[in-house]
């Protein structure tokens, strides 16, 4: 069983979840499914089809995060100590060829936002950098093609999802 890193405030938000579906949720479209019964003739229900269809899709996100929170791997990225980089370390790169700089932040797949600099543990991206330090060349395959870069800094800086 893959392990999944995530902080602990995604955990918490996702046993939050999986609790309030189980008990909330769960019960709420029972009782949906129970007067859209009562109407009659399922064959021609649309409450009925259309709360079993959330029904459905509700029980697969419950067997999804009972997934991962099972396998959930809590890291307190503020105790690591980021002379390399490993999860919840803030990396800035410097492109060889447009002295351009930009930044990420390694985290979970649940963290997970390119667009806000936070890159997946498993993303291709990221496996390239860990375990480099501060000075290393990494090549990183970005939508453009490869490009070269140097590691200008390696940090940890407090995660705001």
């Amino acid at each position: 069983m893959q392990k999944e890193p995530m902080l602990e405030s995604s955990y918490k938000k996702l046993t939050l979840e999986l609790e309030r579906l189980k008990t909330v949720e769960r019960a709420a479209i029972a009782k949906v499914i129970d007067e859209a019964r009562a109407l009659g003739d399922l064959k021609e229900n649309a409450e009925y089809h259309a709360a079993k269809e959330k029904q459905g899709h509700m029980e697969a996100r419950i067997i999804e995060l009972t997934d991962l929170t099972g396998r959930a791997q809590v890291i307190d990225p503020s105790t690591l100590a980021h002379e390399r980089v490993s999860f919840g370390s803030t990396v800035v790169l410097i492109d060889q060829a447009t002295d351009e700089e930009v930044t990420y932040t390694v985290v979970g797949s649940q963290e997970s936002n390119p667009n806000e600099g936070r890159i997946s543990l498993q993303s291709p991206m990221a496996r390239a950098l860990i375990g480099k330090e501060e000075g290393d060349e990494v090549e990183l395959q970005l939508a453009g093609g490869k490009k070269m870069f140097d590691i200008e800094e390696i940090l940890y800086q407090e995660i705001v999802l």
